[in-house]
């Protein structure tokens, strides 16, 4: 009974905590950085309300307008409005205090403090790889996010990029084709999507993953939203892959902020007389790493990979493996169980172990090395990678 009681109290305090912050979050013209600032200083969001105008000024970075704009939103609304249209609409609300906000997201330099979601976000996406380019990509260049997507996906790696058209959307239908899990992050809400065209993307991103947005559900597309959002997509992620970029693409921009945040940023190279690789070859001639197949990507992360696949010296928790339906999970139980000092057994023994059919123990192990699980060597034996 106590328990209950205190799950309830807990669940009370979230509920006000969420409210205040939707409040000030809510106040136009403070970001994050502010916000986290305004926090700091006056100890918890609803003393901030409480301020008058020149208290709030102490603080810096606010001025007397922003000052005066919080003092007349201290009685506003339209925080509850917001929850209430979350609440409609099946969006969550994740704060930076909560356990499951995306911790290499709560590292970097200017972290949002609040995120709203449609989907899921699991333990799994913290292994995450940015795919970015031309809205405007080549023929060529689709086909190239298609292939690293598809690759990067089936080898467990969350694909997260900015739902633009071109390169993010091709990465993004390619990363679900490959029954994978992507994230888009926007930078309107969710309930506001743009481009208009990519509403039905979206639902599908949602049942394989998550659509994100660090501003209210009904906020409109601006023009300044964008590069801001871009923070969160390399912020989410281990790497950024550059994918076709102009001299002056918003790509780009998500490639240096990756490279502040001291995340891995990767290049692949084009012809010399496409204006769409002029972007990347600015990159790889400023010392980003080229690549031109997705093995080197994974070569690159190679201790972020591998630490992301090992929970500890006895237990093997590879990004891919909660991909696989029940029959790949069977033998690959049974590739464990079955293993000799090196790691490595043969299909025969997997057939015995299992019980199987020869035929389904070889589809399941041909998918388990797609999704780079395991490898296969000469005379049918299997080895985890």
């Amino acid at each position: 009974m106590f328990e209950l009681q205190v799950q309830k109290d807990t669940a009370l305090h979230r509920d006000q905590l969420l409210l205040d912050r939707i409040k000030l979050s809510a106040v136009p013209g403070l970001g994050p950085a502010l916000r986290h600032r305004l926090i700091s200083k006056f100890g918890s969001v609803s003393s901030i309300f409480e301020q008058s105008v020149s208290s709030l000024q102490s603080v810096r970075g606010v001025g007397n307008n922003l000052a005066s704009t919080i003092f007349r939103n201290r009685t506003s609304t339209k925080h509850s409005r917001i929850l209430d249209e979350c609440k409609q609409h099946g969006i969550d609300v994740l704060l930076d205090t909560d356990p499951e906000f995306p911790e290499l997201l709560s590292h970097i330099p200017d972290p949002p403090d609040m995120l709203f979601i449609r989907g899921t976000f699991k333990p799994c996406d913290r292994m995450a790889i940015a795919i970015v380019g031309a809205r405007h990509a080549t023929t060529a260049g689709h086909r190239i996010a298609k292939t690293f997507a598809n690759g990067l996906a089936r080898a467990g790696l969350t694909i997260v990029s900015g739902l633009a058209r071109g390169i993010d959307a091709a990465a993004h239908h390619e990363a679900i084709r490959a029954s994978g899990r992507t994230i888009a992050v926007l930078g309107s809400g969710l309930r506001n999507i743009y481009p208009r065209e990519h509403a039905r993307l979206v639902e599908d991103i949602v049942h394989h993953g998550c659509a994100m947005s660090e501003v209210p559900p009904s906020t409109p597309p601006q023009a300044a939203a964008f590069p801001r959002r871009n923070r969160i997509v390399s912020g989410l992620c281990v790497g950024t892959l550059v994918i076709q970029a102009s001299e002056r693409s918003g790509a780009l921009i998500t490639a240096r902020l990756a490279g502040e945040q001291g995340r891995d940023v990767f290049a692949i190279p084009g012809p010399i007389d496409c204006r769409m690789s002029a972007g990347c070859h600015g990159l790889i001639r400023d010392g980003v790493t080229l690549v031109t197949c997705v093995d080197q990507i994974l070569d690159e992360l190679g201790p972020l990979y591998k630490k992301a696949t090992c929970t500890s010296e006895h237990e093997v928790h590879h990004p891919a493996e909660q991909k696989l339906n029940e029959i790949e999970q069977i033998v690959l139980a049974g590739i464990d169980a079955t293993s000799n000092q090196n790691k490595s057994t043969t299909i025969d023994a997997i057939v015995e172990y299992t019980n199987l059919e020869p035929s389904r123990v070889l589809s399941a192990c041909s998918a388990l090395e797609i999704h780079r699980i395991t490898v296969r060597f000469p005379g049918n034996v299997i080895k985890r990678r």
